[in-house]
């Protein structure tokens, strides 16, 4: 009976991790109300796992990260983003 509960809480976990960390500045965005952001190619161009480049918005949100001096980039930023 030990190994199941183990077997099933495994399982569980492996199930949760990642759909709480997918694409977690999309939902920041969307908890925010930034309607502009729908996808990751909102901010990249070519996939950001294998290190695509930044589109207009991602180059702003970086640059603003460094003005900021801050550790993270917030997607709050956006806000004031007043590009295309």
């Amino acid at each position: 009976m030990r190994k199941s509960t183990l077997f099933l809480a495994a399982a569980v976990l492996a199930l949760a991790i990642p759909a709480q960390a997918k694409m977690p500045y999309v939902a920041a965005a969307k908890a925010a109300g930034i309607d502009s952001v729908k996808n990751c190619a909102s901010c990249h161009v070519g996939a950001p796992k294998k290190g695509g480049d930044l589109n207009e918005m991602g180059k702003w949100l970086v640059a603003q990260k460094a003005a900021k001096k801050a550790a993270e980039i917030d997607v709050k930023w956006l806000k004031d983003y007043k590009g295309k």
